[in-house]
C-alpha cells in the first residue's frame, strides 16, 4: 500500500495517505484521478507477484502499463502501447526547461526488446548482481520513456518485479517511492548526473542502493514499533488465549485509533485472508465485547468500544 500511494503521489496524485489507505482497505471505488492512480498502482503491485515466475516480455510490460494507467490518461488510447512519432514526450522541470529528451519513437520497439533480454539475464554475458540489474531496469525504462504517460510508475514497478523474481521477497515491504518523494530533487539529479556523464550509471546505482538501505532501515523500525504494539495488546488480553494474531493486531490498532472503523473487507485486505475468516475474526471480537457493530447501507462496520483498554485488561482474580 505504501509504495502504491507514494509512487502515485510522485506523479501528482493529490490525496492523503490516510484517505488512500482507507480506500484500499475498504474496497470503495476511487473518487478522482489521483485515487484511481493509487488503486491502479496497488493492483499492479499485486499483479507483479503473479508475474515473477515467468520471463519478462514486451507484452508483460504493456500489461503492467495498462494496469497502472487505466482511467488516468489524457490520451484515452495511450495505455499499453508505445508512444508514436507524433507524440513528442520530454522531461521538464517546474519552469518548463527540458531536462531530458528520450529516444525517438522509431527506436522504442528494439530498445524494449533489449531491455527484456537484459531483465531476463540473457545479456550481457558477464555477471551482474541482481540488485544492480533491477536498478538498471528502473533507470532504463525511465530513460526511454516509451509511453505517453506513466513511465515513472512503470519503471518502479519493473524494479520490484526484478527484485522479487531474484528472490528478494523482503523488497515487497520496502517503499522506495516513499523515500524518493521525500527528496525528489535528488531523484532527478541522479538521472541528470548519469546522462550528463556519458551515461555512467554509477550515479544512479549508488543513489538507488542508498534508497534500498534506508528502506530496509525504515522497515526494521516499523517492525519494532509493530512488535511493541502487539506485545502491549497481548499483555492486555493474555487471559484470553482464543484470539489470533490478526485480532490482536486489530485491537492494537484500535487502542491507538479509538475512532477507527473496520469492515470485513478492510480486515480481509489488511491480512490477505478470505472473506469468511475476516468475518469470523470481527464477529468474535464483537462477542467478546471489544468491538461494536452497526450497519451502514449494506455494509456492516465495526468500532472499538469506548472502554476498550479497560475491557482488555486481565481480570483480577478474587482473593
Amino acid at each position: 500500500m505504501e509504495e502504491a500511494i507514494t509512487s502515485s503521489q510522485i506523479e501528482g496524485a493529490a490525496t492523503t495517505r490516510v484517505v488512500a489507505k482507507e480506500m484500499l482497505r475498504s474496497g470503495r471505488q476511487p473518487r478522482n484521478i489521483g485515487e484511481q492512480m493509487i488503486k491502479n498502482n496497488y493492483l499492479a503491485m499485486q499483479r507483479i507477484r503473479l508475474l515473477t515466475d515467468r520471463p519478462l516480455t514486451v507484452d508483460t510490460i504493456f500489461e503492467l502499463h495498462r494496469v497502472l494507467t487505466e482511467g488516468t490518461l489524457e490520451i484515452s488510447d495511450g495505455a499499453g502501447r508505445l508512444r508514436r512519432a507524433d507524440e513528442r514526450i520530454v522531461v521538464e522541470d517546474a519552469f518548463g526547461e527540458v531536462l531530458h529528451e528520450p529516444p525517438v519513437a522509431g527506436l522504442l520497439s528494439d530498445r524494449l526488446n533489449a531491455l527484456c533480454a537484459f531483465a531476463n539475464g540473457e545479456t550481457p554475458s558477464r555477471f551482474i548482481h541482481p540488485v544492480v540489474r533491477a536498478t538498471v531496469l528502473h533507470f532504463w525504462l525511465a530513460y526511454d520513456h516509451p509511453f505517453v504517460d506513466g513511465n515513472g510508475r512503470c519503471a518502479r514497478a519493473l524494479f520490484y518485479w526484478s527484485m522479487l523474481r531474484s528472490g528478494y521477497w523482503l523488497c515487497e515491504f520496502i517503499s522506495i517511492s516513499q523515500l524518493i518523494r521525500a527528496a525528489q530533487v535528488e531523484y532527478g539529479r541522479a538521472f541528470l548526473y548519469t546522462e550528463t556523464d556519458d551515461n555512467d550509471l554509477t550515479y544512479f546505482i549508488l543513489y538507488h542502493l542508498d534508497l534500498i538501505r534506508r528502506g530496509i532501515d525504515n522497515l526494521q523500525s516499523y517492525i519494532k514499533r509493530k512488535m511493541s504494539d502487539v506485545r502491549e495488546a497481548e499483555r492486555l488480553v493474555r487471559d484470553n488465549d482464543s484470539l489470533n494474531h490478526r485480532q490482536i493486531a486489530l485491537l492494537s490498532h484500535a487502542l491507538r485509533h479509538p475512532d477507527a472503523a473496520y469492515t470485513i473487507t478492510s480486515h480481509q485486505t489488511s491480512n490477505n485472508t478470505v472473506y469468511q475468516t475476516a468475518r469470523s475474526d470481527l464477529l468474535k471480537l464483537v462477542e467478546l465485547g471489544f468491538l461494536q457493530s452497526s450497519k451502514r447501507r449494506k455494509t456492516f462496520q465495526f468500532f472499538p468500544v469506548s472502554d476498550l483498554e479497560a475491557r482488555m485488561r486481565p481480570k483480577q482474580s478474587k482473593a
